[in-house]
């Protein structure tokens, strides 16, 4: 019932920007956080940002200056603005949302992910 979509993504060069954007649809109570990750070829799953539903953020090393992750809560929506691109920042890039929803009749909480969308940063 719960669905992640992320958008966004594409080829750009060196030095160029995007925004992802990531859509949490489906009977959710609350978010507790939303992320992104992201996950080069042959390389394991790494954070990339956070945000909690209090607006704290956090941000992976290699992206901190550069990214900056934001929401629009009455979207269940939240972005990622991506600056100053490398190519090192080539990866599918994966929406995470920590959710507090029912299941059986009971709430829990539960993460969801997103079928990911690929950002190459390329010349």
């Amino acid at each position: 019932q719960v669905q992640l979509v992320e958008s966004g993504g594409g080829l750009v060069h060196p030095g160029g920007s995007l925004r992802l954007s990531c859509v949490v649809s489906g009977t959710i109570f609350s978010i507790y956080a939303m992320g992104w990750y992201r996950q080069a070829p042959g390389k394991q799953r790494e954070l990339v940002a956070s945000i909690t539903s209090g607006g704290s953020t956090t941000y992976g090393d290699s992206v901190k200056g550069r990214f900056t992750i934001s929401r629009d809560n009455a979207l269940n929506t939240v972005y990622l603005q991506m600056n100053s691109l490398k190519p090192e920042d080539t990866a599918v890039y994966y929406c995470n949302a920590d959710l507090r929803l029912e299941v059986a009749g009971m709430l829990r909480r539960r993460d969801y992910w997103g079928r990911g969308t690929q950002v190459t940063v390329s010349s």
